[in-house]
């Protein structure tokens, strides 16, 4: 495995040095990072250069410098890369006059495949549409619209899969399946590149992140180990127990804790040391004949990296 968690060691995509601007405008700047076989979470706040950087992935646009490779080659030298991709856009512009099913089958029209019919078929019955297949698409909501997007993607059964907010609009439960049709791509063995603002659904899809802000790489690989290199920031821990305030004064006396509230029988503290912390607690616990009866982090979710990383913006 690479030292470095921007980068896969068997890439299927790969970007190095990759900048994109628009006039004046900087949307991309200087990214290095690569995407393999599993499922990758694409995140950063509005305006941070994903759809940018999806686009170049995909090849719809050309990086200002640097450059995209898809398995080895640059897709527009050879145009035959781009039968390795599925894009769904952020976008929702369809052909309104279409059915599901025609949209579908023009996808796979456009894509070389001798049954266009037959393929529209199996995917449009992968995301669950096919009750409505004969709709015309003006009439659909936008999960529908979002499933129908997903189905045209997927209709040439691409090894890379690129969705820029693919969960846009859909229900609980057509949310469920499509999470579970991506993590099932995944394991087996495509590269899937799913781009969403929804961080507590990118945290049930996948551990390993690629987070842009301001255009620019600022985190990636594990979320645990994202938060862990982040050594400058305390770690904030619930505690449960009982005797909570002469738990609490206790530890105050501890150089690993910088604070701690009281909140009945609830402590959250801050500390610099996670690991130490559990032997400090585990031998006041005792000393003091203090029940714990909970312990845990209260910043490891992506929600809560994502929150350091972009900084309240």
């Amino acid at each position: 495995m690479t030292e470095n968690p921007a980068l896969v060691a068997d890439p299927t995509v790969e970007v190095t040095g990759v900048s994109k601007w628009f006039g004046q405008k900087v949307a991309v700047s200087d990214v290095t990072c690569s995407f393999g076989p599993g499922l990758t979470g694409l995140l950063g706040p509005n305006g941070a250069g994903k759809t940018t950087l999806l686009r170049m992935l995909t090849g719809l646009i050309l990086p200002s410098q640097g450059e995209v490779l898809i398995k080895g080659a640059l897709p527009r030298a050879e145009v035959d890369r781009y039968r390795n991709i599925g894009f769904v856009p952020e976008e929702s512009a369809l052909y309104n006059t279409l059915t599901a099913r025609q949209y579908v089958a023009y996808a796979a029209t456009l894509t070389g495949l001798s049954d266009p019919e037959d393929a529209a078929d199996r995917a449009i019955e992968t995301v669950e549409l096919t009750e409505d297949a004969n709709r015309q698409i003006g009439g659909f909501s936008k999960g529908m619209r979002q499933r129908t997007k997903v189905a045209a993607a997927l209709v040439h059964d691409p090894e890379i899969l690129v969705l820029d907010e693919p969960l846009n609009g859909t229900d609980p439960v057509q949310r469920a399946h499509l999470i579970g049709l991506f993590g099932r791509l995944a394991a087996e063995g495509n590269t899937v590149i799913v781009s969403s603002h929804v961080l507590q659904e990118v945290e049930r899809m996948t551990d390993r992140v690629i987070a842009i802000v301001d255009g620019k790489l600022a985190a990636a690989g594990d979320i645990a180990a994202i938060r862990r290199a982040m050594s400058d920031i305390p770690y904030r821990v619930l505690i449960e127990c009982n005797k909570s305030r002469h738990f609490a004064a206790a530890l105050l006396d501890s150089e690993a804790v910088y604070s701690v509230s009281v909140d009945n029988s609830r402590l959250r503290l801050e500390t610099s040391d996670l690991l130490g912390l559990g032997s400090i607690v585990s031998r006041l616990a005792r000393d003091l004949d203090v029940r714990i009866s909970k312990f845990a982090p209260e910043d490891e979710s992506l929600e809560s990296v994502f929150r350091y990383l972009v900084g309240g913006r």
